[in-house]
């Protein structure tokens, strides 16, 4: 694996630890709560599959549904948040590469869900995925 410069200690220790644990429940319903999709920023949703369609998919894809859309509302608080964060200051080469990566993460998983979903339905839904 390719790696850069190191980041400051405290800063690496903290992310090394949060890659590698899982939050509590409650902690990520917390902090996830406070981060909702601003009113201006429509493109960054959790999509929810159409309920006609839901009860048409097989119970090992609606799983793997549900645990998508954990990570992008995990995804979807973290790119707020980290918006919020950087709000009224014009963007740095960095933080501009951050918002873009995780802006394309969040398309890419949404990509990759419908394609999931997609084989799972009648072909004559498949134009909705």
């Amino acid at each position: 694996a390719l790696t850069g410069e190191p980041l400051d200690e405290e800063l690496a220790v903290n992310i090394n630890y949060l890659a590698s644990h899982l939050l509590q429940e409650q902690m990520m319903e917390e902090t996830t709560a406070r981060y909702n999709t601003p009113l201006n920023c429509a493109s960054l949703n959790v999509p929810i599959v159409n309920q006609s369609i839901w009860g048409h998919i097989g119970g090992g894809v609606q799983a793997i549904e549900v645990k998508i859309q954990r990570v992008l509302r995990l995804l979807v608080s973290g790119i707020t948040a980290f918006a919020r964060s950087v709000e009224g200051a014009p963007l740095s080469d960095t933080q501009q590469d951050a918002m873009a990566l995780m802006c394309n993460a969040h398309f890419e998983i949404n990509c990759i869900r419908k394609n999931a979903i997609r084989p799972a339905i009648n072909p004559k839904f498949a134009g909705l995925c």
